[in-house]
């Protein structure tokens, strides 16, 4: 791995997280250089990157030095939300509320009024 791959510099944390995690220094890359979402991290003048890749979402954790270098500090990645490893497919937000109320109105009214096996 290269401490400055895609022209940013790549702290050891961050490549060591990479190795550990089994994530990618391109997949890493390019959840920082075109994010799906971005949001402030707990580090002033952080930033976390996210992207989703495949079943995944890969965060990483970047800030400029006081020469205005981008700084890779950390990366990790989580399931993607409605990712179902069992099933392996995408189930989209609607899906699992539809699903959700469809338990919740039949699943439970059927075990409530089943009558007595011995009747």
């Amino acid at each position: 791995m290269n401490n400055r791959f895609g022209g940013v510099i790549w702290t050891n944390h961050a490549l060591e997280r990479l190795r550990e995690r089994k994530i990618s220094q391109s997949q890493a890359y390019l959840a920082y250089d075109r994010p799906d979402n971005k949001r402030y991290a707990a580090t002033k003048g952080a930033w976390v990157c996210t992207r989703k890749v495949g079943p995944q979402i890969i965060e990483v954790v970047a800030s400029q030095n006081e020469r205005k270098e981008w700084v890779i500090m950390s990366v990790w990645s989580k399931p993607a939300f409605g990712f179902t490893a069992k099933e392996n497919k995408i189930v989209s937000f609607g899906e699992k509320i539809v699903q959700k109320i469809l338990k919740r109105l039949f699943g439970r009214r059927q075990e409530k009024f089943k009558k007595p096996l011995n009747d």
